[in-house]
């Protein structure tokens, strides 16, 4: 299990192979993209070429990458299914490889763990993950892979978001929850129930009614 990315919030899409890879002479140039990314990766949306960026090293360069993840859910919440997941990081190559920082966003639904009613939001979640060549990647080590010049998003995005999502979300801090004898929703009116006696106290309840009967 990889440990928890840093957190904070995100948006995003790209400028991957914009002509004429890093510009200038120095190594430090940033290309940046504000549009929506239009899936140059065909059916991997989530794929970025890295041939360009790791030719000089200190490169930079935005990624904004919008596009469903299957299979996001935990024991109480889940991303809906065909709900965009959000990924907007920079990159910057190192000698070795690339870092990836920045934010991962998606929304979520489940259900109140008190009164069974739907609950909703966004995870966000900031990332800082490096992306080594396949080859140097040691055992333990938590980078993911760089593979024929192309680093795959989906996973440190699909990752971010399993670590973010409630497992146990509320609609409300102060949700009274369902009534356990006539199942109300006691956040929209109330009941004339008793609350049930824990049999772990009737000794002690029989004890004091016999104190107060001697008393009286």
């Amino acid at each position: 299990m990889r440990s928890a990315p840093h957190r904070h919030p995100v948006a995003m899409v790209s400028d991957s192979d914009r002509a004429g890879g890093p510009g200038g002479g120095s190594g430090h140039q940033a290309d940046v993209n504000t549009g929506r990314d239009t899936n140059r990766s065909g059916t991997r949306p989530f794929i970025v070429p890295a041939a360009k960026l790791r030719r000089v090293a200190g490169t930079v360069r935005r990624e904004l990458r919008e596009a469903p993840i299957d299979d996001l859910a935990t024991m109480g919440s889940a991303v809906p299914e065909g709900a965009e997941v959000s990924v907007e990081v920079t990159l910057s190559s190192y000698p070795g490889g690339v870092m990836a920082s920045g934010t991962v966003a998606a929304p979520w639904t489940g259900e109140c763990r008190r009164c069974g009613g739907l609950v909703g939001g966004e995870v966000r979640a900031e990332v800082r993950e490096r992306y080594v060549a396949e080859g140097d990647i040691d055992v333990g080590d938590e980078a993911y892979p760089l593979a024929d010049d192309e680093l795959d998003l989906e996973p440190l995005a699909r990752d971010a978001v399993l670590l973010e999502l409630p497992l146990a979300p509320l609609c409300a801090q102060d949700c009274r929850g369902l009534c356990p004898q006539c199942g109300i929703d006691r956040n929209e009116e109330a009941c004339t129930c008793e609350q049930p006696v824990d049999p772990r106290w009737s000794a002690l309840d029989a004890l004091r009614d016999e104190g107060s009967v001697g008393e009286a």
